[in-house]
């Protein structure tokens, strides 16, 4: 019988193989405690103000942190929420509370009271940790704001964490399939939907992304993307495993940041559609023959589409190809390009599923034949494992146990996918989701206002741009400036409020009365 003969390693491929940790079965602390003895003195991390963090220090300032977190009552079980930007103190608040076995809820820091306050009643959290003012804005009184009346400890780190001996600390108990994270995320509806993890789906999203990219320890990757968001720290598993320097960078300067990536000799420049571009511009400023990050092998990213002409603009300018794919907090990496894909498929698809993730395209009930459109549904190890709010699953999860993403695609006969638009009405603005729903339900209740669709438009700078199509009220006017101090008033984040008014006489609708934001796309934005 003929038996097939496995490919040879690359030399990356082998050289992988001799420098990272096995992580199967293992919790995020035991990855730490192995990576920090295997490598000690190699360098974690760097950040702008050039502090400098090895794995042996990592380590160690984490278990003072738990300590001092322990001394204040919180322990395994325990929900703590924390508001920080991505600094050496969020890492090593997250390996603390990892430690301690808390369920720790990472908050992104546009969120301001409403969703905050949201999130700390229905999580019932014990604790909350946050920066103090970061980018002009004092969090510490919207905490004290959002959580009045619950109990809730309010962090100030700003700049020290909370430390301790920690020779008091108890035991670690590993729990790898237990709930050890809670991820919120802004869907369809008006209050965000919290996705609960462990430490196996956290695991298990990087082990399709470290599939994809090839990460080692010669590698350094950018974190310019809040630490906060699932992917910022499906990034701290994939440093244990790898032993990757990780370049830190809190608040991104379209001109200061680029160069600093350069200097500091970035190999993973991500982290999606929009640093892409603005990665570009930044090379298209330079002399002809400079390049600005002379070390980079890949563009790493996702969370937006991506134009299909970015990938061969990125390898003319820029030397490195685009490394994308497709996830979201629920299920965080599905599907991503390998760095050894043809140009036209990193260009042009969001890649192929991820190793152990099974995908199908479900349309009317039926399943898709090859390049029909339909909904992707999923499973595998890296979907989550339900929403807190329990009620949800029961339409986020079909019959047979597949999670519905509300996405629509196409697979073709190869197994490559692309993501073709989405059954959630959903704006994704840099890279974060906005429900449509929120926003017009606070319109709604203007007085001026008798009828409002948001609708999300292409844009070249953000992904997407929301756009507020309203009928007004006989008598009435209503001007872009005045929405947008209504919306504030409400509590609406600045990222939510749309950009762009249209005032008509009425919405387009079908005969059941759902309004066509097709057409409305179509009419204000040149695309259906």
């Amino acid at each position: 019988m003929d038996t097939l003969t496995p490919e040879p390693l690359t030399p990356r491929q082998q050289m992988l193989a001799e420098t990272t940790i096995d992580t199967t079965g293992k919790c995020l602390w035991e990855l730490i405690v192995e990576r920090a003895e295997a490598t000690p003195d190699k360098r974690m991390a760097i950040d702008e103000r050039d502090r400098v963090l090895t794995y042996g220090e990592y380590r160690t300032w984490s278990e003072r942190v738990a300590a001092g977190l322990a001394a204040r009552g919180i322990g395994a079980g325990s929900h703590v929420s924390w508001v920080l930007p991505s600094r050496f103190e969020a890492m090593v608040l997250a390996a603390a509370l990892a430690r301690l076995g808390a369920i720790q809820n990472p908050i992104l820091p546009i969120y301001r009271a409403r969703e905050v306050g949201f999130i700390a009643r229905q999580s019932e959290c014990v604790a909350m940790v946050v920066p103090g003012v970061f980018r002009g804005f004092d969090y510490t009184p919207m905490a004290i704001e959002a959580t009045e009346g619950l109990g809730v400890d309010v962090i100030v780190a700003d700049a020290d964490l909370p430390e301790g001996d920690p020779s008091t600390l108890s035991p670690f108990v590993p729990a790898f399939d237990e709930c050890r994270w809670l991820f919120y995320s802004s869907g369809t509806t008006a209050d965000p939907k919290g996705a609960k993890h462990s430490d196996h789906t956290m695991s298990a999203s990087n082990a399709g992304m470290q599939w994809s990219m090839e990460v080692g320890p010669d590698d350094k990757a950018a974190v310019v993307f809040p630490i906060t968001h699932v992917g910022g720290l499906v990034w701290l598993f994939n440093a244990m495993q790898t032993g990757v320097e990780l370049l830190m960078v809190e608040t991104f300067s379209p001109t200061e940041t680029p160069k600093w990536l350069g200097d500091h000799g970035v190999t993973c420049a991500g982290a999606g559609t929009v640093f892409w571009q603005m990665y570009l511009a930044a090379q298209r400023a330079l002399p002809a023959g400079q390049r600005l990050m002379p070390d980079v092998r890949i563009f790493n990213g996702g969370g937006a589409p991506k134009p299909k002409t970015l990938n061969a603009e990125m390898m003319a300018e820029m030397g490195a190809p685009l490394i994308g794919g497709w996830g979201m907090t629920e299920s965080v990496i599905n599907t991503m390009v390998h760095v050894d894909d043809p140009d036209i498929k990193k260009a042009e698809t969001d890649g192929r599923a991820c190793p152990d993730v099974l995908i199908r395209l479900v349309i009317d009930g039926h399943e898709c034949g090859p390049n029909e459109e339909g909904e992707l549904r999923l499973k595998g190890p890296q979907v989550c494992l339900g929403y807190l709010d329990s009620s949800l699953d029961a339409d986020a999860f079909d019959e047979d146990g597949w999670f519905r993403t509300g996405d629509l695609g196409v697979i073709d006969s190869d197994g490559w996918i692309s993501i073709t638009g989405r059954l959630k009405d959903i704006i994704i603005r840099k890279g974060e989701n906005i429900s449509a729903k929120e926003i017009e339900d606070l319109l709604h209740g203007h007085p001026a206002i008798a009828d409002a669709a948001v609708i999300g438009l292409p844009d070249d700078r953000s992904g997407e741009r929301a756009c507020a199509v309203m009928v007004l009220r006989d008598g009435q006017s209503l001007t872009l400036a005045e929405m947008v101090e209504y919306l504030k008033s409400r509590q609406l984040p600045m990222y939510k409020i749309p950009e762009q008014l249209e005032i008509v006489d009425i919405l387009p609708r079908n005969p059941t009365g759902k309004v066509l934001k097709k057409d409305l796309r179509a009419t204000y934005g040149g695309t259906a």
